[in-house]
């Protein structure tokens, strides 16, 4: 892919965040926001191991301890980052579950902005961005969250992604 094709696909790189806030939308509680909480929750999660807790979080344990006590009550940004991702990937995953079931089985809106256009330039032709909302048949949906699933990239989804927004948006 060329540089100019990649500054014409603006917001490109944000497949898994997007699926990420997609899936936050479905929580009824939010997740802890203070470090203490989420301490307490991570903690409560690795079944009191605060050895455990701290090498997913990279501290020491006395660090996990303190946040835990509040002791200290803001971390640097490196551990106030680890905090939130583990405390986000770890948050509701009943629920989780029940929205990728749904959104497999139903299908799932996706709303996108694309460019189309020839490559005639200096015409009414020109390539333009569009704003695009479709729905993604249920198979898409089952393939781009068993990649995700699996750690699959950006660049693994956005073939997937563009295929099936191609089947759904121009083709019968």
């Amino acid at each position: 892919m060329t540089d100019h094709e990649q500054q014409q696909a603006p917001g490109r790189g944000k497949i898994l965040e997007a699926l990420a806030r997609a899936e936050r939308k479905v929580f009824t509680r939010p997740a802890p926001k203070s470090a203490k909480a989420q301490m307490k929750f991570l903690l409560t999660r690795a079944k009191g191991s605060a050895k455990a807790l701290a090498e997913r979080l990279g501290v020491s344990r006395h660090t996990v301890e303190r946040y835990w006590a509040g002791t200290l009550t803001t971390p640097q940004k490196r551990l106030r980052a680890a905090l939130v991702e583990e405390t986000e990937s770890e948050w509701r995953p009943q629920v989780r579950a029940q929205a990728r079931a749904a959104a497999i089985s139903r299908g799932m809106m996706v709303e996108v902005t694309a460019y189309f256009g020839f490559t005639c330039t200096g015409s009414s032709d020109d390539g333009r961005e569009r704003q695009i909302t479709t729905d993604l048949s249920p198979t898409y949906v089952k393939q781009i969250l068993e990649f995700q699933e699996a750690g699959a990239t950006e660049k693994d989804l956005h073939p997937i992604i563009a295929e099936a927004i191609t089947e759904s948006c121009f083709t019968e």
